[in-house]
């Protein structure tokens, strides 16, 4: 049986910051997936290690988010008091109305 090569991951970028309100800010931007999801959910250890009551994720200019990335985003919700997922694109913003997670998560545009 041959091997499968996934090819290299594909692009995401993301960073953290503070707001003056205190909550941890993580704006990504790419495309979110099995490929990379790894990299953010280690970051978001980190920034859960800390244990903030609010998270918010800036998702404008994510271009797409698959199961990897919900994974993030309810382990996120799982460990905070309040998950925000602020302006996500289009695609996004539907992903998260189609799974439900507009539940579990406030959306904020």
């Amino acid at each position: 049986m041959a091997d499968v090569d996934e090819g290299p991951a594909t692009e995401l970028t993301f960073s953290t910051r503070v707001d003056p309100g205190g909550a941890r800010v993580v704006s990504v931007a790419g495309e979110l997936d099995s490929s990379n999801a790894q990299m953010l959910a280690d970051t978001m250890a980190g920034v859960l290690a800390e244990r903030p009551e609010r998270v918010i994720f800036e998702l404008g200019a994510l271009r797409f988010m698959d199961s990897a990335g919900i994974a993030v985003l309810v382990r996120t919700a799982a460990a905070v008091e309040t998950v925000e997922i602020r302006d996500p694109s289009p695609i996004v913003r539907r992903v998260i109305e189609v799974t439900g997670l507009s539940q579990l998560l406030r959306v904020a545009s």
